[in-house]
């Protein structure tokens, strides 16, 4: 496959570029500007020399169409997109890169008719309200169609995005896979409101203390897996424009916090939570993603965790492990009592 990634240098982008890599696919990211530093921690220098970069807007159709033909490329995953906090504080900003950004990627693969055999993008749990507003929701996850309540800016243009992408199938036959993470954890998570937890683990990597600040349940997916489930939904051939939940440990933060401490008992007096609940629906059914595009990796909490950690612990020894995203403020959590 020659893959086109749009906001390849982000966390998830990062790990995407990695498993591609080891299936030897061909990688272009088309981004803003280049950013190797998520790469540098889990690539080395001669396997990011692989990686073509092309400088580019998203919002830009024809720098876009022009990259993907003269790359000659036939799969893309889109993550471009301006994440919860910079959504609230510039919401035409968030509106242009994630709205008009996702419909200039359907007009480029208009423009090319049958060049792009397969297109997955990134949406979010977010589509979902608070889970008050699901009153069955501790007994019964929630399924892909499940009504949508969001409650940001963010949310409701990730459901923008999906009801775009089933118009240009309906209109034009261009399939399209979205796909909704909820909590993202590993090695690269720096930015974004549920970029918490693994900011906790890195902290204790460099034994330090840390407060997540908001508490209650999350889903929680390693980014490895994460990575993987995109690509195997660009390899598997796909007719329709469906957008699917993904679903890894659904625990609450008391549970996580625990999970870390077993993993390394000096956590213990050094990660501390608290009790507020994100204003997203945290029990999520995956079942129709499996049944379409099969099974999906989903490791363990605590594998997750001591991966990670060891992750973190390597690269604080090599002197590789910045603290910049610690020592920033924190992004205010979007919490239930908010809704």
């Amino acid at each position: 496959m020659n893959v086109l990634i749009t906001g390849g240098f982000g966390c998830i982008g990062a790990w995407i570029i990695k498993n591609l890599l080891e299936k030897q696919h061909s990688i272009c990211v088309f981004d803003i500007k280049q950013d190797n530093s998520r790469l540098e921690l889990i690539l080395s220098a001669s396997e990011i020399a692989k990686v073509k970069y092309v400088s580019g807007d998203v919002t830009d159709v024809k720098a876009l169409t022009d990259c993907l033909h003269k790359n000659e490329i036939t799969h893309i995953i889109h993550l471009a997109g301006l994440q919860v906090p910079t959504c609230r504080a510039n919401p035409i900003l968030g509106a242009t890169v994630n709205v008009i950004g996702t419909l200039a990627v359907f007009e480029s693969i208009l423009a090319l008719k049958n060049q792009i055999q397969q297109l997955v993008y990134a949406s979010s749990a977010a589509v979902f309200g608070a889970p008050n507003r699901y009153p069955t929701l501790a007994q019964e996850p929630l399924s892909d169609d499940s009504p949508l309540y969001p409650s940001t800016h963010y949310g409701y243009f990730k459901c923008c995005n999906e009801g775009n992408a089933k118009i240009y199938y309906q209109d034009f036959g261009i399939s399209s896979i979205g796909l909704r993470p909820w909590t993202v954890y590993g090695v690269g998570r720096d930015l974004g409101m549920t970029s918490e937890p693994t900011k906790a683990i890195k902290s204790v990597a460099l034994n330090r203390p840390y407060h997540i600040n908001y508490g209650g349940f999350q889903d929680l997916q390693l980014v490895d897996d994460v990575a993987k489930t995109f690509v195997r939904c660009l390899e598997v051939p796909y007719k329709g424009a469906k957008s699917y939940n993904m679903r890894g440990a659904v625990v609450d933060l008391p549970t996580f916090c625990q999970t870390l401490y077993k993993v390394e008992p000096s956590a213990a007096k050094l990660i501390t939570h608290g009790d507020q609940q994100i204003a997203i629906a945290y029990n999520l059914d995956d079942q129709g993603l499996e049944n379409d595009l099969g099974p999906m990796p989903k490791t363990p909490l605590s594998q997750g965790i001591e991966t990670t950690l060891k992750m973190f612990q390597s690269l604080h020894q090599q002197g590789k492990l910045s603290t910049t995203d610690l020592e920033t403020a924190k992004p205010k959590a979007v919490v239930l009592n908010e809704a």
